[in-house]
Protein backbone atom coordinates (compact mmCIF):
# COMPACT_ATOMS: atom_id res chain seq x y z
CA UNK A 1 0.00 0.00 0.00
CA UNK A 2 1.57 3.44 -0.98
CA UNK A 3 1.77 5.92 1.78
CA UNK A 4 -0.45 8.60 1.44
CA UNK A 5 1.82 11.59 1.16
CA UNK A 6 2.53 9.59 -2.72
CA UNK A 7 0.45 10.18 -5.96
CA UNK A 8 -0.45 7.12 -7.81
CA UNK A 9 -0.30 7.26 -11.40
CA UNK A 10 -3.69 5.73 -12.41
CA UNK A 11 -2.99 3.06 -15.46
CA UNK A 12 -5.46 3.46 -18.87
CA UNK A 13 -5.30 -0.13 -18.55
CA UNK A 14 -6.21 -2.42 -15.46
CA UNK A 15 -2.86 -3.69 -14.15
CA UNK A 16 -3.06 -6.67 -12.39
CA UNK A 17 0.88 -6.13 -11.09
CA UNK A 18 0.55 -3.37 -8.83
CA UNK A 19 0.36 0.30 -8.38
CA UNK A 20 2.80 2.62 -9.38
CA UNK A 21 3.28 5.75 -7.01
CA UNK A 22 5.51 8.97 -7.08
CA UNK A 23 6.66 11.31 -4.05
CA UNK A 24 5.77 14.63 -5.02
CA UNK A 25 9.16 15.89 -4.72
CA UNK A 26 10.09 13.84 -8.23
CA UNK A 27 7.44 15.63 -10.07
CA UNK A 28 8.91 18.78 -8.41
CA UNK A 29 12.32 17.66 -9.63
CA UNK A 30 10.53 16.69 -13.71
CA UNK A 31 8.72 20.36 -13.20
CA UNK A 32 12.15 22.10 -12.20
CA UNK A 33 14.33 20.70 -15.06
CA UNK A 34 11.85 21.67 -17.48
CA UNK A 35 11.27 24.92 -16.12
CA UNK A 36 14.94 25.71 -16.41
CA UNK A 37 15.20 25.18 -20.04
CA UNK A 38 12.37 27.52 -21.02
CA UNK A 39 13.77 30.54 -23.47
CA UNK A 40 13.40 33.48 -21.24
CA UNK A 41 14.19 31.79 -17.69
CA UNK A 42 17.00 33.04 -15.80
CA UNK A 43 16.82 30.25 -13.08
CA UNK A 44 14.62 29.11 -10.40
CA UNK A 45 13.82 31.00 -7.46
CA UNK A 46 14.76 28.57 -3.72
CA UNK A 47 14.68 28.79 0.16
CA UNK A 48 17.52 29.19 2.38
CA UNK A 49 18.41 25.89 2.45
CA UNK A 50 18.58 25.44 -1.71
CA UNK A 51 21.03 28.20 -1.84
CA UNK A 52 23.02 26.92 0.63
CA UNK A 53 23.07 23.57 -1.04
CA UNK A 54 24.04 25.74 -3.93
CA UNK A 55 27.00 27.06 -2.27
CA UNK A 56 28.22 23.73 -1.43
CA UNK A 57 28.25 22.62 -4.98
CA UNK A 58 24.93 20.22 -4.42
CA UNK A 59 22.44 20.83 -7.17
CA UNK A 60 18.85 21.16 -6.18
CA UNK A 61 16.50 20.21 -9.22
CA UNK A 62 13.19 20.99 -7.59
CA UNK A 63 14.33 24.34 -6.48
CA UNK A 64 11.64 26.48 -7.09
CA UNK A 65 8.72 24.53 -7.36
CA UNK A 66 6.10 23.41 -5.36
CA UNK A 67 3.58 20.50 -6.08
CA UNK A 68 0.76 19.88 -3.92
CA UNK A 69 -3.17 19.36 -4.31
CA UNK A 70 -5.90 21.72 -4.99
CA UNK A 71 -8.51 22.14 -2.91
CA UNK A 72 -10.89 19.10 -2.85
CA UNK A 73 -7.90 17.41 -3.13
CA UNK A 74 -8.56 15.63 -6.55
CA UNK A 75 -5.61 17.54 -9.22
CA UNK A 76 -2.67 18.07 -9.16
CA UNK A 77 -1.12 21.88 -8.66
CA UNK A 78 1.83 23.28 -9.08
CA UNK A 79 3.68 26.47 -8.67
CA UNK A 80 6.72 27.50 -10.11
CA UNK A 81 8.87 30.46 -8.57
CA UNK A 82 11.48 31.57 -11.38
CA UNK A 83 13.42 34.98 -12.15
CA UNK A 84 13.49 35.52 -16.13
CA UNK A 85 15.79 37.32 -18.14
CA UNK A 86 15.86 40.93 -17.88
CA UNK A 87 14.02 42.33 -21.72
CA UNK A 88 11.84 39.14 -21.49
CA UNK A 89 8.26 38.73 -22.34
CA UNK A 90 6.85 38.14 -19.04
CA UNK A 91 3.27 37.03 -20.38
CA UNK A 92 5.09 34.88 -22.91
CA UNK A 93 7.45 33.56 -21.11
CA UNK A 94 4.76 32.62 -17.78
CA UNK A 95 2.64 30.81 -20.71
CA UNK A 96 5.24 29.14 -22.23
CA UNK A 97 6.53 27.82 -18.77
CA UNK A 98 2.67 26.50 -18.18
CA UNK A 99 2.72 24.92 -21.92
CA UNK A 100 5.73 23.36 -21.29
CA UNK A 101 5.19 22.12 -17.31
CA UNK A 102 1.91 20.36 -18.71
CA UNK A 103 3.07 19.16 -21.44
CA UNK A 104 6.27 17.59 -19.84
CA UNK A 105 4.25 15.85 -16.73
CA UNK A 106 1.84 14.34 -19.30
CA UNK A 107 4.63 12.62 -21.29
CA UNK A 108 6.33 11.43 -18.64
CA UNK A 109 3.99 10.04 -15.99
CA UNK A 110 0.58 10.49 -17.70
CA UNK A 111 -0.98 12.89 -15.05
CA UNK A 112 -2.52 15.77 -15.28
CA UNK A 113 -2.10 19.47 -14.01
CA UNK A 114 -5.04 21.02 -13.05
CA UNK A 115 -2.80 24.37 -12.86
CA UNK A 116 0.31 25.35 -13.34
CA UNK A 117 0.94 28.87 -11.59
CA UNK A 118 3.68 30.94 -12.32
CA UNK A 119 5.27 33.43 -9.81
CA UNK A 120 7.54 35.85 -10.97
CA UNK A 121 10.08 36.45 -8.48
CA UNK A 122 12.26 39.25 -10.00
CA UNK A 123 14.21 39.97 -13.44
CA UNK A 124 17.78 39.43 -13.92
CA UNK A 125 20.07 41.24 -15.99
CA UNK A 126 22.76 39.03 -18.08
CA UNK A 127 26.37 39.73 -16.79
CA UNK A 128 27.62 40.49 -20.35
CA UNK A 129 24.90 43.53 -19.61
CA UNK A 130 26.39 44.46 -16.49
CA UNK A 131 30.01 44.12 -17.59
CA UNK A 132 29.10 46.50 -21.12
CA UNK A 133 27.41 49.60 -18.63
CA UNK A 134 30.08 49.38 -15.93
CA UNK A 135 32.65 50.00 -18.44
Amino acid sequence: MADSKYIVIDHESSNDLGNVSIAPEVLEVVLGIAASQVAGVDQMHGTLTNNLNSLLGRSTRGKGVVVSYSADQSQLVADVYVYLKYGSSVPKVALDLQKTLKQQLQLMTNMEMMAVNIHVVGLLASKENNIASAQ
